[in-house]
C-alpha cells in the first residue's frame, strides 16, 4: 500500500465522525509518516480530541489517553514502581506506553508534569525507578491545547513546544461544515471506525518517506526561510536547526502522502505555519502576530 492509498483509507474513516478539516487531518497524518508529534490548538468544541481519537482508532495500534488537569502527576503519565504482597518490586506502566497517545488539554497540566514529557517526546523513552525504558515503536503523541486567553491555561515552555513536529491551528467550521456535522452526530456510532492500517504499515511508510527526493534548491529554500526568522525585526527568537529538520521530514512525508517522489518549494510553504508558529517568539509590540510574520516571510522570500 503506497502513501496516497494509505492516507485515503484513513481519511475515509476519520470522515465518519468529522466534517471538513481535511487540511488538519492531512497534517496529522503527515506527522505520523514523518514520525513526529502534533500540537493541536483551538477553542473548546472544534473537534481536536475527536479528530485525534478517531485517527488513532483508524490505526490498529495501542492507544492511551492523558487528561490535562491541575493535579496531574508524573506517575499518571509514565507510571510507577510498587511493592507487591510478596515483597517483589512491580511496575505499573502509565498511558504513555502506547503507540498512539492523546494528551488532552496539555496546557492545563502543571509545568512539573509537562516537563516529564521531554524525554518521552524526544528520545522515545522514560526513566522509572532509575531505569531507562523504551517506548513502543511507533510512538506518536497528539496533544491538544486551548488558546492562552482561556481560563486555567499556562503557556508551554518553548523547550517542550519545540519537541512537537507540528502545531496545527484548528479553527471554527464553516456553516456548511457545521450542518454536515449535525447530521453526522445524529447517526454516528463509535463502533463504525475500522482499523485500516497496522503498526507495521506505519513503520513501512515512515521508511518510505525517508527515500523521497529533496533537491538542493528546496534545501536552500528551507535554510533561507528559517534563517529569515532569526533576522526579522519582529522576532525575538527564530527557528532552530530542529525547524529545518522538521521541514525536510514533513516535506518528504507530504510528498509521499500525495503520491509524489520529490519535495517541492510549495510543500515547504504549506508547512511554514505548522512548523514555525510554535518555535519562534514574536515581540509583543510588533502587532502582527506570529502568523503575520510567517506570512510576510513566505510572501517575500524566493
Amino acid at each position: 500500500m503506497d502513501g496516497k492509498e494509505a492516507y485515503q483509507k484513513v481519511l475515509a474513516e476519520v470522515k465518519k465522525h468529522i466534517s471538513g478539516k481535511e487540511d488538519v487531518i492531512e497534517l496529522m497524518f503527515i506527522s505520523i509518516v514523518a514520525n513526529g508529534h502534533v500540537l493541536l490548538e483551538g477553542v473548546p468544541g472544534v473537534a481536536k480530541t475527536t479528530m485525534s481519537k478517531t485517527l488513532a482508532e483508524s490505526i490498529s495500534a495501542s492507544f492511551g489517553r492523558i487528561q490535562g488537569m491541575p493535579d496531574l502527576d508524573i506517575r499518571d503519565v509514565i507510571g510507577y514502581t510498587y511493592m507487591d504482597d510478596k515483597g517483589e518490586v512491580q511496575l505499573k506502566k502509565g498511558p504513555i506506553f502506547n503507540n498512539m497517545l492523546l494528551i488532552d488539554e496539555l496546557n492545563r497540566a502543571p509545568p512539573k508534569t509537562t516537563t516529564s514529557l521531554l524525554e518521552a517526546l524526544e528520545e522515545r523513552q522514560v526513566t522509572i525507578g532509575g531505569q531507562d525504558m523504551k517506548l513502543p515503536d511507533p510512538f506518536i503523541a497528539f496533544a491538544t491545547q486551548n488558546p492562552l486567553n482561556i481560563e486555567g491555561t499556562t503557556a508551554l515552555p518553548k523547550v517542550l513546544a519545540d519537541r512537537f513536529l507540528l502545531r496545527i491551528e484548528v479553527k471554527y467550521p464553516s456553516m456548511e461544515e457545521e450542518a454536515q456535522m449535525l447530521r453526522i452526530k445524529e447517526k454516528e456510532s463509535r463502533s463504525d471506525v475500522d482499523g485500516v492500517l497496522g503498526k507495521d504499515e506505519i513503520l513501512k511508510l515512515q521508511e518510505e518517506a525517508k527515500k523521497v527526493s529533496i533537491s538542493d534548491d528546496v534545501i536552500g529554500y528551507i535554510t533561507r526561510l528559517v534563517d529569515a526568522t532569526r533576522k526579522d525585526i519582529h522576532v525575538v527568537m527564530g527557528g532552530s536547526p530542529r525547524a529545518e529538520i522538521s521541514f525536510m521530514n514533513c516535506g518528504k512525508a507530504k510528498a509521499l502522502v500525495e503520491g509524489r517522489s520529490e519535495v517541492t518549494v510549495d510543500d515547504i510553504k504549506f508547512l511554514a505555519k505548522p512548523v514555525l508558529s510554535h518555535r519562534i517568539l514574536v515581540r509583543s509590540t510588533g502587532g502582527i502576530g506570529v502568523n503575520g510574520v510567517i506570512d510576510g516571510l513566505v510572501a517575500t522570500l524566493h
